[in-house]
């Protein structure tokens, strides 16, 4: 990837977001569908000056939505599971 603006695109706010940073430490990403693992990383390391663990990735399918008599789909997307090293749990109020 160009530059570490470009591989995450956001954050991913859901419940269980939520649980697995409270149980686990691990913070969830929208991130652009061709980074790898290795890109995610660094972007990470770099934007928020943390340690970063290990990284896991799923690709999540765009949902069939329709508007009157019109059937189309949502774009898919790639969603970025990181896990933080020790002590780098006060990550979320950063976000």
């Amino acid at each position: 990837m160009k530059n570490q603006y470009d591989v995450l695109k956001g954050p991913c706010l859901t419940e269980k977001a939520t649980l697995l940073h409270e149980t686990d430490g691990k913070v969830v990403f929208k991130v652009h569908p061709k980074a790898n693992k290795i890109d995610i990383k660094n972007a990470v390391e770099q934007m928020f000056k943390v340690k970063v663990k290990e990284v896991h990735t799923t690709n999540m399918p765009g949902k069939q939505k329709r508007v009157g008599k019109t059937i189309g789909n949502t774009n898919n997307w790639k969603k970025a599971y990181v896990t933080l090293a020790e002590g780098e749990i006060n990550f979320a109020d950063e976000l």
